[in-house]
């Protein structure tokens, strides 16, 4: 009976590991950007539950598991596993479903299962992941969470025999344009160990207090891993600022961020201009009001001119220019027989996906999640159809050579594109900058005049709201 369990466990974990070089790949290529703070705070052993928000639906289990370094017990809403393509990789991860209230009905059995197994898992030492705001959407603010994580931790401290067994993890993620292929981006933040002790033992004999206090607790360390707006494009906006306030600090004479530090930097200086923005709209709404119309101002103009933020601070030399149009013509000359035949082999199965997707009506942020798993399925239903066709109309020579360049060239279709992207847009910004000579300098002096504005508002807040020692320095 052992060796079976031995070979069950094996299985097990080698099913795992699958799955998650699986789950890294399909994110390496949707996403753009996957920044972690805190990836040292991952206790290496012990019983760990981790806490998140909850904002793209699967996508934001897949981020933790290729996150965690540990193997990772996903507590995943139960219709998802009867999901035809969600489903089966839950399965093969050992995810444990959740019942909410109306799917459990009169039976509270259902739930207790789910609980007594993932206690279990603690017990063995395990990573348990749960979303305590009990629901994913797509808005960037938290949640009132449940209680869940709380109770989960308490009862696992109770079977180990004492508080402090488990450690229980925040953890914050902050999207940028979630849904769209090569343009998402995220930074997941993993806060602290929550203390949880001190509260058991003050609430030892009203475990619901205790219960309670957790959870306002875990609600405050998530909330500090993230920054909260009012929709996606305050967002946006947003980085629009941080963009502009950090590239004028150099010529401020302030020390930008050391690279290691820089995603920690970001997270706090947005939180603080969140606050330093709510404290001010409730005081004076019409400078705050008039802020957001000069970034959206500001942001128009990049976008007429076709180049971001951090391109004002280039150069434009026509040595320099010359040297970029050259290296990157030539660069872009010789990946275009490969990129073009990565371009039309991909094209279907590109198009076909968003079709799909598209029809399927769901939320926003299930986007990236059906655009994944409808990807999986077709993109090799496809590259097989159209490797048949290959084999039927140039032979077997031919149809080696499309499946030894199928992959190789997708991907460096990916990697054209886009450089043939940033070259374009580099192209017409130096088109722009040579008919319009002053527009380079407009646009700098208009940048350093939207963080002259906030630089202002800042010194109208108290240090205590920015959560900084000078009311002008909202870093």
């Amino acid at each position: 009976m052992s060796n079976e369990r031995e070979v069950s466990d094996r299985l097990d974990a080698v099913a795992y590991r699958v799955v998650r070089v699986l789950v890294r790949l399909l994110l390496w290529l949707f996403y753009r950007r996957i920044d972690v703070v805190g990836r040292e705070r991952i206790p290496a052993s012990g019983g760990v539950i981790i806490a998140a928000n909850h904002h793209n639906s699967v996508v934001d289990a897949m981020l933790i598991i290729v996150t965690v370094p540990r193997a990772v017990t996903v507590l995943a809403n139960a219709p998802l596993f009867r999901h035809p393509l969600v489903g089966p990789p839950l399965h093969l991860l050992g995810a444990v479903p959740v019942r909410r209230r109306a799917e459990a009905g009169d039976d509270p059995r259902k739930n207790e299962e789910m609980f007594a197994a993932a206690i279990e898992a603690l017990r063995a030492g395990g990573v348990i992941l749960i979303f305590p705001e009990g629901r994913t959407q797509p808005q960037p603010i938290l949640l009132p969470l449940r209680t869940g994580a709380a109770r989960l931790a308490l009862g696992a401290e109770r079977a180990m025999g004492g508080a402090g067994r488990v450690t229980l993890l925040p953890v914050g993620m902050v999207f940028h344009d979630p849904g769209t292929f090569r343009s998402a981006s995220v930074q997941i933040t993993i806060g602290g160990p929550i203390e949880t002790a001190d509260l058991t033992a003050a609430h030892r004999d009203r475990p619901e207090d205790a219960v309670r206090a957790i959870t306002a607790r875990l609600t405050e360390s998530i909330g500090a891993q993230i920054v909260e707006a009012q929709d996606q494009y305050s967002l946006e906006l947003l980085a629009v600022l941080e963009r502009a306030w950090w590239q004028e600090a150099a010529p401020r004479g302030e020390p930008e961020p050391r690279p290691g530090e820089a995603a920690e930097y970001a997270l706090a200086w947005k939180q603080r201009v969140m606050r330093a923005g709510r404290y001010l709209a409730a005081r004076e709404p019409h400078r705050v009001a008039a802020l957001r119309r000069k970034i959206e101002v500001y942001r128009g103009h990049l976008d007429e001119v076709g180049i971001a933020s951090d391109q004002l601070g280039l150069p434009y030399k026509p040595g320099l220019v010359l040297s970029y149009v050259a290296t990157n013509m030539l660069w872009l000359a010789l990946g275009l027989p490969l990129a073009c035949w990565g371009i039309v082999s991909h094209a279907a199965p590109y198009w076909l996906t968003g079709q799909i997707v598209k029809r399927l009506g769901r939320t926003s942020e299930e986007e990236a999640t059906d655009k994944m798993a409808v990807g999986l399925v077709f993109y090799p239903v496809l590259w097989a159809i159209e490797g048949w066709l290959v084999w039927r109309l140039a032979g077997r020579g031919a149809l080696l050579l499309f499946i030894v360049l199928i992959v190789p060239s997708g991907l460096l279709a990916l990697v054209w594109r886009e450089r043939l992207g940033r070259f374009i847009r580099q192209a017409r910004a130096f088109f722009w900058f040579l008919t319009d000579r002053g527009l380079h300098r407009r646009l700098l002096d208009e940048r350093r005049a939207l963080v002259g504005e906030v630089r202002d508002l800042a010194d109208r807040v108290p240090p205590e709201v920015l959560g900084s020692d000078r009311a002008s320095d909202v870093r």
